[in-house]
């Protein structure tokens, strides 16, 4: 069976980004694809030579040559990318996108199922809400550790200020949303949206993961947010991300997940 209908499926792969998420759908979509790996500069952007792919430069992006196409097609931003995939080859993995509407209430407003609903709502939230503050901790972090050592205690200071009034709370939200949402999950699901891996649990990887080496490392926020943490724990063991990590160890020697 060719799960990719003839087509030519590329993946322009960055380290310690989002892009890995969209390697991981594909192992998941068992789909045959070209890997172009790409290196980070010394001062951590992309390089220059995706901007000869996509305009911004950014990764992940992924072109998919389709028969009898006269040039391939171009997708950039992460739930895009995860949304076009399902739609055209999800033959292989239909639960990767829940069932949209309860049965009888085909078509009908409210008719939707809670694991679509939630499906619908995580595709966004990731990016929408949960990922500016993960990057803003960041750019902070830089902030207070970047200027030279005579200037680091003022700007320590501004960055302490930042995070104590706003970076902290926003991020201990989310954190606690996220536990709250799986422990409410449907049917006692271990997942976001239910008992099964859905493409947004795929999504949710790369921030989860990375808040999980960062954050959730430390003993308080363990206790704090445990089902997050067993959850960051179950999506790294599964098989589709294994092999994912795999690809890259293959090429590169080894991968971290951190942002």
């Amino acid at each position: 069976m060719d799960n990719n209908q003839g087509c030519k499926i590329t993946l322009y792969w960055l380290e310690q980004s989002r892009s890995h998420r969209i390697l991981w759908l594909l192992e998941e979509l068992k789909l045959e694809y070209e890997l172009k790996i790409f290196k980070r500069r010394a001062d951590k952007l992309a390089p220059a030579e995706l901007k000869e792919v996509h305009p911004l430069g950014k990764s992940p992006v992924i072109t998919i040559q389709a028969p009898g196409a006269t040039k391939p097609l171009v997708l950039a931003e992460s739930g895009a990318i995860v949304e076009y995939l399902c739609d055209h080859f999800s033959s292989a993995r239909p639960t990767l996108v829940p069932q949209r509407y309860t049965p009888g209430s085909e078509g009908k407003v409210g008719g939707e199922t809670e694991e679509w609903m939630r499906y619908r709502y995580f595709m966004h939230y990731v990016e929408g809400s949960l990922m500016p503050f993960l990057v803003m901790t960041l750019v902070n972090d830089s902030i207070r550790n970047a200027p030279p050592f005579f200037v680091r205690p003022i700007t320590s200071i501004v960055a302490s200020q930042v995070e104590n009034q706003f970076l902290t709370r926003n991020v201990e939200g989310n954190l606690a949303f996220l536990e709250d949402q799986l422990r409410t999950s449907p049917e006692g699901g271990q997942y976001i949206c239910g008992k099964e891996l859905t493409a947004a649990d795929i999504l949710l990887s790369f921030p989860v993961i990375a808040v999980t080496m960062r954050v959730l490392k430390e003993e308080k926020n363990k206790e704090r947010y445990p089902l997050l943490v067993e959850y960051a724990n179950r999506l790294e063991r599964n098989e589709g991300y294994q092999r994912a990590v795999k690809k890259i160890e293959e090429i590169e020697g080894k991968f971290s997940a951190s942002m």
